[in-house]
Order: C-alpha cells, then sequence, then structure tokens
C-alpha cells in the first residue's frame, strides 16, 4: 500500500512477503524502516529521498505502523524505528523477519 504523509511517500507491506520486498529490495538505505514492537505487523517504509523528516512525520508513520498491526486496537504502543541500511534478513529465516539495529522507539497512543 502507498500513502504520502506530509509530502514524503510511504509504503506499507500488507503481508510478510510483500514485507520482505519492502524492506530488502525496495527500501533505499536512508529510508526509515518502522515496526511495531513485540507484536506481529506490517514493515513500514518512509522514502526519504535524502530529506530529513520531522519528528511529526514520524510519529505519523509509527502510527501507521501500529495501524497495521495486531496491536491497532491497543493503547501506548512502542513503535521502533531505524534507517533501513539497519535492517537485515538473516540467512533462511521466514518471510518477513528481520533483525535491526541503532533504533530509537516513539510510543503511539
Amino acid at each position: 500500500m502507498k500513502f504520502e504523509i506530509d509530502g514524503f511517500t510511504v509504503l506499507v507491506g500488507k503481508n510478510n512477503k510483500q514485507n520482505d520486498y519492502l524492506t530488502t529490495k525496495l527500501a533505499n538505505d536512508d529510508d526509515i524502516w518502522f515496526h511495531v514492537k513485540d507484536f506481529h505487523g506490517s514493515h513500514v517504509i518512509l522514502r526519504t529521498n535524502g530529506i530529513e523528516p520531522s519528528q511529526e512525520t514520524i510519529n505519523k508513520c509509527a502510527s501507521l505502523a501500529k495501524e497495521h498491526s495486531k496491536a491497532r486496537e491497543s493503547s501506548n504502543i512502542s513503535v521502533d524505528y531505524t534507517l533501513a541500511k539497519h535492517v537485515k534478513k538473516p540467512s533462511g529465516s521466514k518471510p518477513g523477519m528481520v533483525i535491526y539495529t541503532n533504533n530509537k522507539t516513539v510510543i503511539v497512543k
């Protein structure tokens, strides 16, 4: 799925295979990757085109990640985000499974 937030293109995976494709093939190193912490959910990619987004834009993308997760009905959910270059797929892992470093976390009410 494709959204526009504050002039940025935002991509959301609909399933594990789309999550894999978005994160490992489509995302550029300087794009920002989002995922709800400790719940199954969509990978969200904020296409930055080298422009640093505002914290407000980051928060909106984090909310989008929450809306497209098993935590959508919960409150105060942690959403991790990091540059796409810090997201890696372990070899042999299931579709949608990634590990990441250098992340920050926002709380979505």
